[in-house]
């Protein structure tokens, strides 16, 4: 019979060591031959990107050596930092961002590019390699002192000759894309002020005998028309995905100059490149197109006929599915999970219809049981529309709270904030909900998965709309009895953490809030963030310095004074998106007015937490502090954090 304890007081098996050591982020799968390979970003390794490799019948293995990180730094998030071509490895090295030739598992990696004039001066991203296996293509992010420049540039791929640059002259580049027989050249490019999924271009050129480009002509996009993933079929058609209808649909240019849309529906086939490599669609050697999707809060990996236009989904047990797919003959590989299926490498043949999965992120080792299921909702929110959530209720077999008891509730605000939160088993929410807390994850207004007129709700509104569709979750779960109106928390990480401090800060609904690394005051982004984002506010709030009044009115660091409500702060201090100034100034502002707060700072970490021993500490941290504000104790023991003017607060 199950114990009878208010919520947030139960025991659960699902401890913060666990969340940080057992799982991995398993991402970037390809295909070379018969082997499959994958990233793995290791919290027990300090973070470390490792590329793997499995062949038929065999255990998967490291490919790349323990003194190397396959990680790049281009626009600061990086992604697309390896490639494989027969067997031959290309990738990226985190320390010092210089491209590296792996001959295989066991040799020892060269660099291919010249030192740089400055340490990690020189990056590269989004890495191709010529069909004949000589040249290489990819994007290229020069630091020169205050300036950054960004192109493309084709290199030998022995390391013979430098770099040569074959487009520049905008701000940004990527998906430089290859035809089948290596004639022609494909790309993505923008400026300043757009965002890539603001609008964008994709150009076409020539590809000479000594790699260089020719006729390079603007084939699609333009303002208000954001493209993504260019790639050539194997018969040499070139195919696009865009947001020209309002949704991400993928397109096939005909032999005319034309587009043909081959998925008119109301559904996502792209989404936001904050990172480089995604890939929603690949061809299959049959002519059919295997594709990711997302429509009304769930995800889909189906077969696109594009004669008949027909698209039948996959039989699979998953709910999510990553953005890097890829295929090759009648064989696919991802990354998939769902609400109770940490995250899996998956091989599947289309022909023999055999399912392989290669690795799991992690091997549950407790009861799922234990396992809280999320619900996707909608909700009204302001001006008479709805956004959408998953909920997650309070889950553990061993307990029931008192009858009349209504759980805490967690509102999480992911970042981005153009991004989305999917019903992926997130172990981190389990270590909450097992505990006997609720967890509301929004996506606000803004985000990414229900069409380019929901993702710009957030132009000039952010602050505004993320924060009151994360208090309309909160109050609509209330309403429906899932939630104690005296106990809603909410938390965020980057723009995750805008969204939480603006709440605190504009709004009295929460009894408190944790800030992972959040943005606290805007007009440093003005001029001091890092190129891809130098204008990114601009259309979230409003262009600098003309609205400079509206900068400073949303901003929660200058509003000090309207704070009431309890938080913890948590900070990498070597983060170069969202510097430690940005989580100093809101603690100076809780130390004035002597509101209960709790501040930990992490040296060594960036944007986002990477080592086990943090993000354990930062997960034990958090719940330590809710329990001390909202009075529960807690059932298993955790490494207590100073909350300072917790002893002279009426909370």
């Amino acid at each position: 019979m199950a114990e009878i304890a208010p919520y947030g007081s139960w025991r659960s098996p699902i401890s913060a060591e666990m969340c940080a050591r057992t799982g991995v982020h398993l991402f970037e799968p390809t295909l070379d031959g018969d082997a499959t390979y994958w990233l793995e970003a290791r919290p027990n390794e300090d973070g470390r990107h490792v590329l793997m490799r499995a062949d038929p019948w065999s255990d998967p293995a490291d490919v790349t050596p323990p003194a190397f990180n396959v990680r790049d730094k281009v626009h600061e998030y990086g992604g697309g930092s390896y490639t494989v071509h027969d067997g031959v490895v290309f990738f990226t090295n985190f320390d010092d961002q210089r491209l590296y030739r792996q001959e295989g598992a066991g040799a020892e990696p060269h660099p291919i590019v010249p030192e740089p004039p400055a340490p990690s001066a020189y990056r590269y991203a989004d890495l191709r390699v010529f069909s004949g296996g000589g040249s290489l293509v990819c994007v290229r992010e020069r630091h020169e002192g205050e300036e950054v420049v960004n192109e493309l540039v084709v290199l030998p791929t022995d390391g013979s000759a430098e770099p040569v640059t074959v487009a520049h002259g905008r701000d940004f580049y990527a998906c430089p894309r290859l035809s089948p027989d290596g004639s022609r050249l494909a790309w993505l490019c923008w400026d300043v002020p757009n965002m890539p999924w603001d609008g964008n271009e994709l150009w076409v050129a020539d590809v000479r005998e000594d790699g260089s480009l020719a006729g390079a002509t603007m084939a699609a996009g333009g303002e208000g028309e954001s493209l993504f993933q260019p790639g050539w079929s194997p018969d040499g058609h070139l195919h696009l995905v865009s947001d020209r209808t309002g949704w991400w649909n993928l397109y096939r240019r005909q032999d005319d100059g034309s587009d043909t849309n081959l998925t008119p529906t109301d559904a996502e086939f792209g989404v936001p490149m904050w990172e480089f490599g995604y890939a929603t669609y690949a061809f299959l050697s049959d002519g059919r197109i295997a594709c990711t999707y997302h429509r009304d809060g769930t995800h889909h990996l189906a077969m696109l006929d594009p004669a008949t236009l027909e698209m039948l989904d996959l039989d699979l047990p998953y709910a999510t599915f990553d953005p890097h797919l890829e295929a090759e003959g009648s064989r696919l590989v991802f990354v998939a999970g769902g609400p109770a299926t940490p995250h899996q490498v998956v091989s599947v043949d289309l022909v023999t219809r055999s399912v392989d999965v290669l690795r799991e992120s992690e091997h549950l080792s407790f009861d799922a049981a234990y396992i809280s299921i999320p619900e996707p909702i909608a909700f009204p929110t302001e001006g008479g529309l709805m956004a959408h959530a998953y909920h997650y209720p309070p889950t553990n077999p061993d307990f029931t709270a008192p009858v009349d008891e209504r759980p805490p509730l967690i509102v999480m605000s992911h970042g981005g904030p153009t991004s989305e939160t999917v019903p992926e088993f997130r172990i981190g929410n389990q270590f909450f909900t097992s505990r006997g807390f609720a967890v509301v994850d929004v996506n606000y207004g803004g985000s990414t998965g229900y069409g380019r007129e929901y993702r710009q709700r957030l132009l000039g509104q952010w602050g505004i709309v993320d924060v009151l569709d994360c208090i309309n979750a909160a109050t609509h779960l209330v309403g429906l009895g899932k939630a104690d109106p005296a106990r809603l928390l909410i938390t965020g990480g980057s723009a995750g953490g805008w969204t939480t401090l603006c709440a605190l800060v504009f709004h009295e609904t929460f009894a408190a809030g944790a800030s992972y690394f959040g943005v606290s005051d805007l007009e440093p982004f003005a001029t001091d963030t890092h190129k891809f984002e130098a204008k990114y506010i601009d259309s979230l709030v409003g262009p600098w310095p003309e609205t400079v009044d509206l900068w400073r009115a949303r901003t929660p660091a200058r509003h000090a004074d309207l704070l009431s409500s309890p938080m913890i702060i948590l900070q990498g201090l070597e983060d170069e998106v969202v510097p430690p100034a940005q989580a100093e100034v809101m603690v100076r502002a809780l130390d004035a007015k002597q509101i209960p707060h709790a501040y930990l700072a992490f040296e060594g970490e960036q944007h986002g937490f990477r080592k086990a021993e943090n993000i354990i500490r930062s997960l034990e941290a958090e719940l330590y502090f809710y329990s001390r504000i909202l009075g529960f104790e807690l059932a298993d023991p955790v490494e207590p954090v100073e909350i300072r003017h917790l002893a002279s607060s009426s909370v």
